[in-house]
């Protein structure tokens, strides 16, 4: 069994989905020595997300902010945690929906994500600054 482990501080974007999928493979390029195995992404945040969906039509990731942003408004006068700006509450809400970690399967060295696949950084936060990100791969 081989463990590999690496942070990544990804750079600060602006609020959005972004695509990370290449500077996952580019921080842990030891994922190509592991034939089967798994690889898991945690994002060491409570304002930011992670997830995987389609990686080809931008599109896609502009409609899934219009989605989350109806599902999870701002200036909701029932929320009491607002003293760190209007779009705090919400960008925890929103993360929890979404999760903190993500897994993949390993084979033959490389992620097996589908055709149109890929991760994305969910940043919820206006200026939600630089993200920390843990990434784990383990098999044989």
């Amino acid at each position: 069994m081989k463990i590999f482990q690496q942070g990544v501080r990804l750079s600060a974007r602006n609020r959005g989905f972004h695509l990370i999928t290449g500077e996952i493979l580019r921080a842990l390029p030891s994922i190509s020595e592991i034939k089967a195995g798994m690889c898991q992404v945690f994002i060491q945040h409570t304002s930011a997300s992670l997830t995987i969906n389609e990686n080809a039509d931008p599109t896609v990731r502009m409609d899934f902010e219009t989605y989350f942003n109806k599902t999870v408004p701002e200036n909701d006068p029932d929320y009491r945690h607002d003293y760190e700006g209007s779009d705090d509450m919400p960008a925890h809400l929103k993360a929890s929906l979404l999760g903190s970690s993500i897994m993949i399967p390993i084979q033959n060295g490389q992620l097996a994500l589908g055709t149109w696949q890929g991760i994305y950084l969910c940043e919820h936060r206006d200026y939600g600054g630089p993200r920390n990100i843990v990434i784990t791969a383990w098999g044989i």
